[in-house]
């Protein structure tokens, strides 16, 4: 039966198309839509002949397959900064991933590119296993009380996790973060697709806030034990800029650019996060305006303060060049901010909504003394906004087109 609203409007046209009526051979249509042909009573629930040529599990295995080669530097980079700590009289760390490297007969040098990616595989393959393992029951559990499918999307969250964080952080606080990142970021909101905010950036700011330790200063970075070692600095190339003037001067673009450098385990390769970018752009995952709106956002910013200058902050000198190769702005860039469930999803709101986020990126890091990151809240401002700026395009766009036809 055709619903009381529906048989409303259905009686105000029928003069259009009946015999004589401008619309008359549409009339079988709209016949059927008088006899409810196209409102059926019930709910398709098993597969469809329409299909778009993109769906939810398309769309999560494309993002995987554009995080797995981030995954495989982060484990030799992870690795490579280890074994050159230790090379240099570092200690390594009393934990069990020495134990099972050792035992396989592994050797702490940064020349030994297999060695250095095994024992980079050791810290990085358990924080993903943890993260699948707790971030999973959550999922399932949550699917059960719905009485719902599961469905791919924590595949991508499961893997940009681990992806950001440091690979010295005890193995409970993942678990931790990631049960928080998963149920108070996505699942209390109705599960995949009902979030406002990156649940995998809302694990990574709780366990950033719950246990500062453990994820900022010099130490976690590189596994490795400083003890007694002054020759050699742990900290990321982010926080040595923002402490030190001419930081940057002695340190080598291209290294940064590649992912040879202390930081998250996959935060370091812009170049890796620059070729899967291109990937889901090109698949019609991601949406490059968005990418194209953070970088505008970052170069306005950047060049404002080196503009500007400062005598006492140094971050006010760090170029666009090298805010985009430092910290977390690639991958926050190319994987989080273009999430089509927590971004905006009008191409004038993609503009705006990456341009914010370029513009409080450079902002948090250089006003901020504290925090030297910068887009990891940036995204999550952002995220909050996201559908009032949609709204407001909206609503533009409504009102240019009734303007339009009422000439």
């Amino acid at each position: 039966m055709v619903s009381q609203k529906l048989r409303e409007m259905l009686d105000r046209v029928a003069p259009v198309f009946e015999k004589g009526g401008p619309l008359e051979k549409l009339y079988p249509l709209y016949e059927m839509a008088d006899t409810g042909a196209f409102t059926p009573g019930h709910t398709t629930r098993t597969a469809s002949h329409v299909r778009d040529g993109l769906d939810m599990k398309r769309l999560m295995i494309t993002v995987v397959l554009a995080l797995l080669p981030l995954a495989a530097i982060a484990m030799y980079n992870t690795g490579f900064q280890a074994s050159s700590a230790i090379a240099q009289g570092a200690e390594p760390l009393d934990d069990f991933q020495t134990i099972l490297f050792t035992t396989l007969g592994g050797r702490f040098d940064p020349n030994a590119t297999l060695w250095c990616w095994i024992l980079g595989a050791f810290y990085f393959v358990p924080v993903l296993a943890v993260t699948f393992a707790a971030g999973g029951l959550i999922e399932a559990t949550s699917a059960v009380i719905r009485r719902e499918d599961i469905n791919e999307g924590f595949l991508v969250t499961a893997m940009l996790i681990p992806l950001t964080l440091p690979p010295t952080i005890p193995l409970w606080q993942v678990a931790l973060g990631t049960a928080f990142g998963i149920l108070i970021g996505k699942e209390v909101f109705g599960g995949t697709g009902m979030n406002f905010l990156n649940p995998a950036l809302v694990a990574r700011a709780f366990l950033f806030f719950a246990y500062p330790a453990n994820l900022s200063g010099t130490e976690p970075w590189i596994a490795a034990d400083f003890i007694d070692v002054d020759s050699f600095s742990g900290a990321t190339w982010l926080s040595q800029a923002a402490s030190d003037a001419g930081a940057l001067k002695n340190l080598d673009w291209w290294q940064a650019f590649v992912g040879w450098i202390p930081g998250s385990m996959g935060e370091t390769s812009a170049l890796a996060c620059l070729a899967g970018g291109i990937l889901i752009c090109v698949t019609g995952v991601a949406s490059w305006r968005t990418i194209a709106g953070v970088t505008l956002g970052t170069f306005a910013m950047s060049g404002l303060l080196n503009w500007v200058g400062s005598d006492t902050n140094p971050m006010f000198a760090v170029t666009f060049s090298w805010h985009v190769v430092l910290g977390g702005w690639a991958l926050g860039t190319v994987y989080m901010t273009t999430d089509p469930v927590s971004s905006s999803y009008t191409d004038t709101g993609r503009w705006i909504y990456g341009f914010l986020i370029g513009v409080l990126t450079v902002l948090i890091r250089s006003i901020n003394p504290a925090y030297p990151e910068g887009i990891m809240l940036a995204i999550l401002f952002m995220n909050m906004f996201a559908p009032l700026i949609d709204y407001f395009i909206l609503q533009s766009n409504i009102r240019r087109r009734l303007a339009r036809d009422a000439t």
